[in-house]
């Protein structure tokens, strides 16, 4: 008796194998240094920058960084960072929205427009460098044929 798998089952299989083998490529290291980098200057304006936030900080940025490398294949095609960047922009704009709301509600920060339009500048800073680094790993793993 055979086992009827479906093709979605098969590329959610397909999917989960590559995320895993991208997700080598990262470092602990790498994601406590880039949250420093864009978030540890918080401190002195006041947000409380606790375990929750830098958790959720990591979580953002996996998911940017496996979306860069997914769409990493469309250099294979010809396109630039550029092109393959617009055509993941709503994906890219639900990670910057989810971690700036995500950092409003559970930082300490106030009602300062000037002070919330700068940190989600830094949250889309964040998200796309952490997408360009996935682009450019998944890239680089596709012209070394390891995908």
């Amino acid at each position: 008796m055979n086992v009827i798998t479906t093709l979605r089952e098969k590329q959610k299989a397909k999917q989960v194998k590559y995320d895993r083998k991208i997700l080598r490529e990262l470092s602990i290291e790498t994601l406590k240094n880039r949250v420093q980098e864009f978030f540890g200057s918080d401190r002195i304006i006041g947000v409380s920058f606790s375990q929750v936030l830098e958790e959720a900080c990591y979580d953002v940025a996996i998911e940017a960084f496996l979306l860069g490398a997914n769409y990493s294949k469309f250099a294979s095609y010809g396109e630039s960072m550029e092109m393959a960047r617009n055509r993941s922009s709503k994906e890219e704009k639900h990670l910057t929205d989810t971690l700036f709301n995500f950092i409003l509600y559970w930082g300490k920060a106030g009602d300062n427009d000037i002070y919330n339009e700068s940190l989600y500048y830094r949250c889309e800073g964040y998200v796309g460098s952490w997408w360009e680094e996935g682009f450019e790993k998944g890239d680089r793993r596709r012209k070394m044929r390891l995908h």
